[in-house]
């Protein structure tokens, strides 16, 4: 974080974290290792920031962007997987299912890196699975910014689907995310889903070269080489650090070996070697395709001697790396195709035997394109599985539990003795039933869903949240005392005052909270947080009311002012 915004973090909006991230991103992806940490450092603050305030939308994509940067930089990926399972708990815990799938899509890369394809496969399968139905937009994202994450996630499932070599998913995958970018993507989100296209639409045609399918290859060449360069446009409007006189394709590796590779010449030699040097880290995968396209330049100009080395040379540099199974069998036919054989008959024998490995290799890719298939199914019926089981306990309305799941919870809590002390409060709407007489019932049920998400987002993330029915809420905090667990319901009264009317429509809460008592049933502590709950309405309301255990008379508490509200934290 530059020196003189360091002090003023916590005064910038959600939005303006998420920016910064997405940024710094874009940045680190086209930077030197140095740069690449500092980036790093930076993201790392914003987080904190993030995770202080607690809204969950805004910390799943600070730990996506954290995740993401620490998998292009190659000393930090093993710091990764302690953010990519907070990312996978954190959103499955808070419903974030478009940024569920994106953490599966992220362990996936993370696995090729571990040279683990087997388990790539199985986490892109959930990934696929969980936005392979209709999906519902996050309203509290806004159409725009959603379409944009289900982007984002449809990408990286398609680059994990690339570097695994199966092309054609990929390539249906590609197409869903630009439809999302087509209706709602900025320049930036063009540039990123073009060039990640021009990328495995040359993978893809290096593939088909090995199965002798040359008319094919060079269709997706010459795809890849027009993609290249209609993305100058948003390239030069995008978030990626950039030399402003000079065109993409001499400054991106990918979009300068499109052109190679689709018309291979020795004018591209001098570009292609300025791209293979530059400063900035480059990853493996356009090391491989570099190098492929440089080396063809380089035999059409009469340089074959150039050419070899600077395959071997390559190969030897990426001998230990395994994010690219796919395109490293490339680089090894390449140069095995230039190396010169003595015996003409040798040679002859050898083409006939990699073509037929060639051949095995491709039923084998099919195997594997059949196990994903499988394992996609088999995730489509868990998942499909697992929201039946959701809805059954779930409020259409509002998401959050419903009657039968809270009286489930509250059953288990009363038998777990680490859950005590455990403080019970009701929770009621001010003013609801004039919101439905003054406006309309569909405006009543958007101030429910707001009222929930504020619920669910300024407690702990233990804490149970449920609709009990109508405009009444149960919360249960396990572990808390009845005075932590006032103060934090007082966190909540609070933060619904602070809404804009606009969503509110003036709705407040009134509520009343109890510790739970020994031996007490469900229906009993239900009935005294009730009680509490009436007392705060007869206080005027906006506030909470407390009952403890000696006494039958709640004390309540207002909300406070608005300039002393607290953010919340955890109890």
């Amino acid at each position: 974080m530059r020196e003189e915004a360091a002090t003023t973090l916590s005064e910038v909006s959600d939005a303006w974290l998420v920016g910064r991230a997405r940024e710094l991103n874009a940045v680190g992806q086209h930077s030197d290792p140095a740069s690449q940490r500092s980036t790093i450092r930076e993201a790392d603050n914003l987080l904190a920031e993030a995770q202080r305030r607690g809204e969950p939308r805004i910390v799943a994509q600070l730990l996506r962007h954290c995740a993401a940067m620490r998998l292009a930089t190659p000393d930090l990926v093993d710091s990764a997987d302690p953010l990519l399972d907070e990312l996978l708990s954190h959103t499955r815990r808070h419903g974030l299912d478009v940024l569920q799938a994106d953490a599966h899509a992220l362990r996936g890369r993370r696995a090729l890196l571990a040279g683990s394809e087997d388990s790539a496969l199985t986490e892109v399968a959930h990934g696929l699975a969980m936005l392979d139905e209709e999906l519902v937009p996050d309203r509290t994202l806004g159409r725009r910014s959603w379409d944009r994450l289900l982007a984002t996630s449809l990408i990286d499932i398609g680059l994990v689907l690339t570097q695994l070599g199966v092309y054609e998913m990929a390539d249906e995958v590609m197409a869903r995310a630009h439809q999302r970018i087509r209706e709602s993507g900025g320049p930036h989100e063009i540039a990123v889903h073009m060039i990640n296209r021009c990328r495995m639409l040359l993978g893809w045609g290096l593939r088909l070269e090995r199965i002798g399918q040359d008319d094919e290859a060079n269709a997706r060449f010459s795809t890849a080489s027009a993609i290249a360069v209609a993305v100058e446009g948003p390239w030069r409007e995008s978030l990626f650090p950039r030399v402003s006189d000079r065109p993409a394709a001499e400054q991106l590796p990918v979009l300068g070996a499109a052109h190679a590779l689709a018309q291979p010449h020795e004018e591209h030699i001098e570009r292609l070697e300025v791209l293979r040097t530059q400063d900035r880290a480059i990853h493996p995968r356009e090391k491989i395709i570099v190098a492929i396209a440089l080396s063809r330049c380089l035999v059409r100009a009469g340089r074959g001697d150039e050419a070899v080395d600077l395959l071997a040379d390559t190969r030897t540099e990426l001998e230990n790396d395994t994010s690219e199974p796919t395109l490293r069998i490339s680089l090894a036919r390449e140069y095995a195709h230039l190396t010169e054989l003595d015996s003409t008959d040798l040679h002859d024998a050898l083409r006939e035997y990699a073509l037929e490995l060639e051949t095995e290799l491709w039923t084998m890719r099919q195997a594997r394109l059949s196990t994903l298939v499988t394992r996609l199914e088999n995730s489509r019926l868990s998942h499909k599985h697992d929201a039946i089981t959701r809805q059954a306990l779930q409020d259409p309305l509002t998401g959050l539990s419903n009657r039968r799941a809270l009286d489930d919870r509250l059953e288990t809590l009363l038998n777990e003795p680490d859950a005590q002390p455990l403080a019970v409060a009701l929770v009621d709407l001010d003013g609801f039933k004039s919101v439905n007489d003054r406006c309309s019932h569909a405006e009543g049920d958007d101030v429910l869903r707001t009222v929930a998400v504020t619920l669910r987002d300024t407690l702990r993330t233990d804490d149970f949240v449920a609709r009990y029915g109508g405009d009444e809420f149960v919360v249960l905090l396990p572990g808390a005392t009845l005075g932590a667990a006032e103060a934090a319901l007082q966190r909540t009264v609070e933060a619904v005052d602070r809404l804009p009317p606009e969503l509110s429509r003036g709705v407040t809460l009134s509520i009343g909270v109890v510790a739970m008592r020994p031996q007490e049933s469900a229906a009993q502590v239900l009935a005294r947080a009730d009680a509490a709950m009436y007392q705060a309405k007869r206080d005027g309301g906006n506030r909470v009311a407390a009952l403890s255990g000696a006494s039958t008379t709640p004390q309540s508490r207002p909300a406070a002012d608005h300039s002393t509200w607290i953010p919340p934290d955890a109890l």
